[in-house]
């Protein structure tokens, strides 16, 4: 049984059609038909999620675990708005949601109905394309809505994949059904071509590359790449060149850097000068350093090749010079033949300074107190082999960045926009569909925050969630200038004193907790264990006055390095 809906059986048939078979339902009325449709049709995997703004972050971890689009369905009203968050996030990282709200007619807008709001634009600044399809039924109106429907979906994979939002106004009644299979209708594709570099552009790079001595590669965040990873350890071998990269850029070659923060506190101690480059090429999504910003942005490369099939102009670095449109793996594929041989003098001065910095760091945290930094240094050898580890934002994603991992584990976090809205819901969301264990390293403000994640019945076996509990917000005490303000305690830190055995028990999972270093590996073997077969909380609890001294005093600490 279908909705009599002509404008949703039409939306339902191109969405099938199109292979986007994943729907997201957040249950309401006035999107009833949708439901119906999506559900009786019997050619969707549908899920439902309650709360919105968690229901979107669900849908952008599934979208990322199957690489390919999900659907989210809402009601009217305030509920569009609860989607907005992960809708921006989606956008800077590039993740393609295909947003379906339902609405009153037009008519009834701003004239007292009830759940009823402006719906027309209401995520411009975060969708690739937004549609409003017609009220009225008519052949015309329904082959325009297919066409623009068909665009739609074809521009949220298209190129650099983004959200779209399809707007659905629909008159009541809302709920009467007819038994009957989705419609066909005419699809229209796209072709994506690759984007080559012309021959005198290659000829021009390889020129200026093969006329400069440092040349520094950055890595931003971006799902593994085996082909990628492979091609940019040859491109080093012959050049000479440094790849910087953090965890979240999922390189794991031995021949990259990857200790970015320690190593810009230890190289400011240094000669800046000698680590400057005379070529900067960037690729991939964001970086989470700041000294790295600051270090590139006072020592500037004298050329910035910024690689972006989309052609972005992003000036991070304030040195950009060219753009050149193709991705990663097609430039160092195409530039690799065309370079010269160079020495290795300027990648073994960053090599030789980041292995001097890793001992310091070593060092100096076997020796400190227990601590987050400390924590986070024991989970990260302490989880299995091939595993996923979404990190949470503030505090655990720096912690996280200085650890020593096991190289072969993928890492993913909500980077896009660094929220702590929905870190949990996205994991959540990503581990329902994955087979691997999937940790989830998080924060207590951003646990509590993003806790109806668990809300839901999707909660796979493979989930374990380490909440980091040091009483607040820790991050505003590693970074200078809130520990100042009269108003750190109450508004900065705001401080916590919930735990999160009571949310472990109201939504059925396991819990285990932790106040030192033997509790934590005793617990981390026991939330580890291959006979675990239940999603697991555990709560490791440290002091924030002694995060926040360990955490400076690691920079201190490598500084010494002369």
């Amino acid at each position: 049984m279908i909705s009599t809906k002509k404008h949703v059986q039409q939306l339902a048939a191109l969405l099938h059609q199109k292979g986007i078979n994943d729907v997201i339902i957040s249950p309401g009325s006035r999107n009833g038909p949708m439901i119906s449709t999506f559900v009786g049709s019997g050619l969707f995997n549908c899920r439902n999620v309650v709360d919105e703004r968690s229901a979107a972050y669900f849908a952008m971890g599934l979208a990322q675990a199957l690489k390919k689009p999900v659907a989210i369905v809402c009601s009217s009203g305030t509920a569009t708005l609860n989607y907005a968050p992960a809708i921006a996030e989606a956008f800077y990282l590039n993740i393609p949601l295909i947003v379906i709200t339902a609405d009153r007619p037009e008519y009834w807008i701003d004239q007292l109905e009830n759940q009823c709001i402006n719906q027309k634009g209401i995520y411009s600044n975060f969708v690739k394309k937004e549609y409003n399809l017609p009220l009225e039924e008519s052949e015309t109106e329904l082959w325009q809505a297919a066409r623009e429907i068909n665009e739609c979906l074809n521009v949220a994979v298209s190129g650099k994949p983004a959200p779209v939002h399809i707007n659905v106004p629909l008159e009541e009644p809302l709920h009467n059904l007819l038994d009957a299979e989705l419609p066909a209708i005419k699809t229209i594709d796209t072709k994506e071509s690759l984007l080559e570099i012309s021959e005198a552009s290659l000829k021009k790079l390889a020129s200026d590359f093969n006329d400069s001595n440092k040349i520094l590669i950055l890595a931003g965040q971006q799902n593994h790449d085996q082909e990628l990873e492979k091609l940019l350890a040859a491109f080093i071998e012959k050049t000479g060149a440094v790849v910087l990269k953090e965890h979240l850029a999922n390189l794991n070659d031995e021949s990259f850097c990857g200790s970015i923060d320690t190593l810009m506190a230890a190289i400011l101690e240094d000669i800046p000068a000698d680590f400057q480059p005379d070529i900067l090429i960037t690729f991939g999504g964001h970086f989470v350093s700041k000294a790295l910003k600051q270090f590139l942005r006072i020592n500037k490369a004298t050329q910035h090749w910024h690689l972006s099939p989309a052609n972005d102009h992003y000036d991070t670095y304030q040195s950009l010079t060219e753009v050149v449109q193709t991705d990663a793996k097609s430039f160092f594929s195409q530039l690799l033949p065309e370079v010269n041989e160079k020495g290795t003098e300027y990648l073994q001065r960053w090599a030789t300074k980041e292995n001097e910095v890793n001992q310091l760091r070593d060092q100096y945290i076997s020796e400190i107190p227990f601590s987050d930094l400390k924590v986070i240094a024991v989970i990260a050898q302490a989880i299995p082999q091939n595993s996923v580890v979404h990190l949470g934002n503030s505090s655990p994603v720096r912690y996280a960045l200085i650890a020593d991992w096991r190289s072969n584990t993928t890492f993913l976090s909500n980077r896009g926009t660094s929220g702590i809205d929905g870190p949990l819901s996205t994991a959540v969301g990503y581990a329902s569909v994955s087979e691997k264990i999937n940790t989830v390293l998080i924060g207590d403000l951003s646990f509590f925050y993003d806790s109806n994640a668990l809300w839901n019945k999707y909660l796979g076996e493979n989930l374990r969630i380490i909440v980091i509990n040091n009483g607040g917000g820790n991050i505003f005490s590693l970074i200078k200038g809130p520990g100042e303000s009269p108003a750190f305690q109450q508004h900065f830190y705001a401080e916590n004193k919930c735990k999160a055995q009571g949310i472990a028990q109201t939504f059925g999972l396991d819990y285990l907790s932790a106040e030192n270093e033997v509790e934590l590996k005793e617990s981390l073997t026991e939330l580890y264990s291959p006979t675990r077969k239940t999603p697991t909380i555990l709560e490791v609890f440290t002091d924030a006055e002694v995060n926040t001294k360990t955490f400076r005093g690691l920079f201190k600490f490598v500084k010494q390095l002369q």
